[in-house]
């Protein structure tokens, strides 16, 4: 009998597109929305995700001395701290100020996720951990990348392929022959091997390399569970341990 089952999606219309759905979602976004929110997390500091810039706005109005992070179309907003930069925000101190996220389609896509169920966020930091912790725990898991452009870029597939698979290690089934072959394809990739992704060509083009960099120099080292909760990102500490 299967312990439950998974399957992986890409949203590419976040102002329209169905969702895939399942009795929890996993959102990621590697470059960069779902890297930034669980580095500002792990630091300490509070992280809300906001579908709009005007969203965010409004978000940062409730809260005390909050930094406003993010990009529409690669664009940081006027008024904005910082770009949606994992490694800006690892590099600031002031774990005290609040973090408020909004971007093109990582944040979109948390809150249309969120209007369907429990929401939790992968990135390639913590994405084996979240695979071991919801094991067991829910019967049906979607895991879904947010499309750039409306691709389903390269450093999604290795993320969602991680969780997947241990989930599929636990007994789970994949729903559809896309979710098993993106597994098998990803899943034991290289942790380079997505540096073909035109998220790459984006980051060097722009030469905000120090994103790059951090992501590639951050793989497997949060063993921590991040969930949306009212529209803010919170620790669950996952107490699971990679395999050898």
């Amino acid at each position: 009998m299967s312990a439950g089952s998974v399957v992986i999606g890409c949203f590419r219309d976040p102002a329209g597109g169905a969702l895939v759905a399942g009795d929890v979602i996993v959102v990621v976004d590697v470059v960069r929305t779902t890297t930034t929110a669980v580095t500002a997390v792990a630091q300490g500091r509070r992280c809300f995700t906001a579908p709009s810039v005007a969203a965010a706005r409004r978000r940062a109005a409730r809260l005390e001395r909050p930094l406003l992070a993010g990009e529409i179309d690669g664009v940081m907003p006027p008024g904005f701290d910082l770009n949606n930069s994992p490694a800006a925000i690892a590099a600031r101190s002031d774990v005290e100020r609040p973090l408020v996220l909004v971007s093109s389609s990582g944040t979109p896509l948390i809150h249309a996720a969120a209007l369907s169920g429990a929401v939790y966020l992968g990135s390639l930091r913590n994405a084996r951990y979240l695979g071991l912790w919801l094991a067991g725990r829910q019967p049906r898991v979607a895991i879904v990348a947010a499309a750039s452009h409306g691709e389903f870029r390269e450093e999604d597939r290795v993320c969602c392929a991680l969780v997947a698979g241990e989930l599929l290690d636990a007994g789970y089934t994949p729903e559809d022959d896309a979710t098993a072959a993106l597994v098998r394809r990803w899943r034991a990739a290289s942790p380079d091997a997505w540096l073909v992704s035109n998220s790459v060509r984006y980051l060097r083009a722009t030469g905000q390399l120090d994103d790059l960099d951090f992501i590639l120099a951050h793989q497997d080292d949060l063993p921590d569970v991040f969930q949306l909760y009212h529209g803010e990102v919170i620790t669950v500490p996952a107490g699971v341990a990679l395999p050898a």
